[in-house]
């Protein structure tokens, strides 16, 4: 869905006509969640292929696209005042993302934005680009996407922009989002996510397995897959076969995992739903496969409250979980919950507490309700005011982080796997000293870290090495050691340049 408006900040063509158009500059913002970030990824990557440079300031931007979220009111309206900073800094701005999938709502608040396109609307946007800011090509000198032998389909897809993966990233080289998968078959009623971005469309497998290929031998070593539901992946087109490398491998969650797996590289599961094929990609855990870590979206415990939010799997999530600890007792699990849903009772809201006391879940969050446009929960009788939704959530949030520190606390003594993010050296330190990281129980940015000396290997651990660390202390959210061991790094998968052995 696109929509164009005419307006005195959509293009002076004579003007533009007399700027240089061999050097074209674009501002970006990215919103929202990392299945949008992986959206940015491809229109950042189309940008530089098509000869546009990005800037880094509204100084230095001829126009602005801003991929939005749509998905809460606090979002919504993140992405309408960024959409304002950015017209009124540089007038030319091109709207992408969920909310533009509700032009009317842009349009009421900013009338002279360029052009408004919907969700994962690469091409759209690119045409919205060559409109606003015409560009001279250059057939020796354009930047294409890199590849080598091995890395690409046999027989491409242009879905979902598998013609080719994203080269430009926003994430650090050493991790990556992987999107398996655009929208969603739920009908969950606080959630618009299928108005938005529309019903579930899998990519191949083969796709993602060169995506995932082609990031590891350019020195990624986290893989974070992710969808809108990614235990649901490949039902919509019935698991169909696809090339990667010479084999056929379906489009199916545990297939995708077994070879990923033997890629060497980290791989995290996020957004999954607790359907009964999930116990295999457990059992890979269990045999270090994959990283031991679910992400998986459970939002209350009350039976009542979760078939009120038409939530799949309501009242067996704490049977689930036991199970799957059983199997792989090293699993970290994070979840987010809702407090507050239309007609949540004081008893059910205490049935979530003692959800949290008997699951013991490691990585927890939490939002209060708000009304999402067009959600139905919204016709739901009984709101809870919302001063009582802030005490639950204060409350809700208290539980929680109990039992994060007792859980890691569990960790202290011992000699954990640490992939390093960040230094985080004092004034006086010798470069290198002080390292910030994760364990394979933490992702980025929604969980914690672990802070680091660096000790005898200090100025020898780069960003991105993988170091063993000895666990010394703990708080509610964080874990504290020193390195003890830099162990090489050696992937399934052959290495493109010179990274080293780390």
């Amino acid at each position: 869905m696109t929509q164009t408006v005419d307006s005195p900040t959509t293009v002076d063509k004579q003007t533009v006509g007399k700027q240089n158009m061999a050097s074209r500059k674009v501002g970006f913002i990215s919103l929202g969640c990392p299945k949008a970030l992986v959206d940015s990824e491809r229109i950042l990557t189309q940008l530089r292929v098509e000869g546009y440079e990005v800037a880094a300031s509204y100084e230095g931007a001829d126009a602005v696209i801003v991929n939005t979220c749509g998905f809460i009111t606090p979002a919504v309206e993140e992405s309408l005042s960024a959409i304002g900073e950015a017209l009124e800094a540089t007038g030319r701005v091109i709207v992408t993302g969920c909310l533009g999938e509700r032009p009317d709502k842009i349009l009421e608040r900013h009338p002279k934005v360029a052009a408004i396109t919907g969700s994962e609307a690469v091409d759209d946007v690119m045409m919205h680009v060559r409109e606003l800011l015409p560009i001279e090509t250059d057939e020796f000198t354009g930047v294409l996407p890199v590849t080598a032998s091995g890395m690409r389909p046999e027989r491409e897809n242009t879905k979902h922009g598998d013609v080719f993966a994203p080269t430009i990233k926003l994430t650090p080289r050493h991790y990556a989002y992987v999107k398996i998968a655009e929208g969603c078959n739920h009908t969950c009623a606080f959630c618009i996510i299928p108005k938005l971005r529309g019903l579930q469309v899998s990519r191949d497998a083969g796709a993602v397995l060169y995506e995932s290929f082609r990031l590891i031998a350019g020195g990624t070593k986290e893989l974070m897959i992710i969808s809108q539901d990614t235990s649901a992946y490949g039902v919509d087109v019935r698991y169909r076969e696809s090339e990667f490398q010479g084999e056929q491998v379906r489009a199916h969650l545990t297939d995708l995992a077994v070879k990923l797996g033997e890629m060497g590289a980290w791989v995290r599961m996020h957004y999954v739903y607790p359907y009964p094929h999930v116990d295999r990609i457990v059992e890979l855990m269990a045999q270090g496969k994959i990283l031991p870590y679910l992400d998986v979206p459970l939002q209350h415990a009350s039976p009542r409250i979760l078939k009120l939010m038409r939530r799949p799997g309501a009242g067996k999530q704490l049977d689930t979980i036991r199970r799957w600890r059983g199997i792989c007792p090293e699993l970290t699990i994070r979840s987010t919950f809702i407090v507050g849903f239309p007609g949540e009772t004081e008893e059910e809201f205490g049935e979530l507490l003692t959800f949290l006391e008997d699951a013991r879940l490691d990585r927890v969050g939490a939002f209060a309700y708000s009304d999402v446009e067009e959600a139905d929960a919204n016709a739901l009788p009984d709101p809870v005011p919302e001063d009582v939704k802030q005490e639950r959530l204060a409350r809700f949030m208290e539980v929680a982080q109990r039992i994060s520190t007792e859980r890691l606390a569990e960790k202290v003594g011992r000699v954990m796997d640490v992939i390093v993010d960040e230094f985080n050296d004092d004034e006086g330190d010798a470069p290198g000293t002080r390292l910030i990281g994760r364990t394979k129980g933490d992702a980025p940015g929604i969980d914690g870290q672990v802070y680091l000396f660096a000790g005898d290997f200090a100025g020898g651990v780069k960003i991105g090495d993988i170091v063993r660390a000895r666990i010394e202390d703990s708080d509610e959210y964080d874990l504290f050691g020193e390195v003890v061991e830099r162990p090489e790094w050696k992937p399934n998968v052959p290495q493109l340049g010179h990274f080293g052995g780390h």
